[in-house]
């Protein structure tokens, strides 16, 4: 049984921006069905879904639904410059300290949270997230799907910029996130308050959307609110 090398999403943009180069595709050109390219890429077909969420939002693809020839997405620009903007982005978040990463999340999640309620946005890929967190077994589990929330609530914003950017953030935001949840012991807390999250954008309420998002983060990071010594 052949294992495969587990990749973050990012080194998968970098091998789909090789492919692209090497085969000479342009504008216009069908890049390889999801499941061809995870294993000429060796990686697991999420990892490819992500970087072609990520290629999407940056308008380098346009997805497409299909079946044989018709499979893959269509190549609308060339990735160069859009990319490796990402992939800079990406490299100088990796140092960032808690309070900058949390500051930075109350920012844009209070605005996508508000922006998603009152535009009713589709709640589809939160809910999955949370069915996710459900069947959690370990923290690292259990934060795998909350970060997958999160950076579909910024999707749900309908800013692609903003969804970029909580993009970057997903390994600085795993790392904290990993050790909240060891530190809380219980994801319960954590679990309501991604329930309280959905249920205000559901109802299509901005002001208890913005607060429950407040509220979600004070509960992750208390020592950053002032709750804890």
């Amino acid at each position: 049984m052949t294992v495969k090398k587990t990749r973050t999403f990012e080194d998968v943009l970098a091998q789909i921006e090789r492919r692209i180069a090497d085969d000479g595709l342009t504008v216009g050109d069908r890049l390889p069905a999801e499941r061809q390219l995870a294993e000429q890429l060796g990686v697991g077909r999420s990892s490819v879904r992500e970087a072609m969420r990520v290629l999407e939002t940056l308008g380098v693809v346009s997805s497409q639904v299909g079946r044989g020839p018709d499979a893959g997405a269509i190549l609308t620009s060339r990735p160069d410059t859009a990319l490796t903007d990402l992939l800079r982005l990406h490299l100088g978040l990796a140092t960032l300290e808690l309070r900058e990463v949390i500051d930075t999340r109350l920012m844009i999640e209070r605005w996508s949270a508000a922006r998603a309620a009152a535009t009713r946005a589709d709640t589809s890929a939160l809910a999955d997230a949370l069915t996710g967190m459900e069947a959690a077994a370990s923290a690292e589990e259990f934060v795998e799907h909350d970060t997958a929330f999160h950076c579909a609530l910024a999707d749900a914003s309908g800013n692609r910029l903003i969804a970029a950017i909580m993009r970057s953030l997903r390994d600085a935001m795993r790392r904290y996130a990993v050790e909240a949840v060891e530190r809380l012991g219980d994801p319960s807390l954590l679990h309501a308050d991604h329930h309280h999250i959905l249920t205000a954008i559901r109802s299509g309420d901005p002001d208890e959307a913005t607060r429950a998002v407040a509220d979600h983060l004070s509960h992750a990071y208390p020592a950053l609110f002032g709750d804890t010594p």
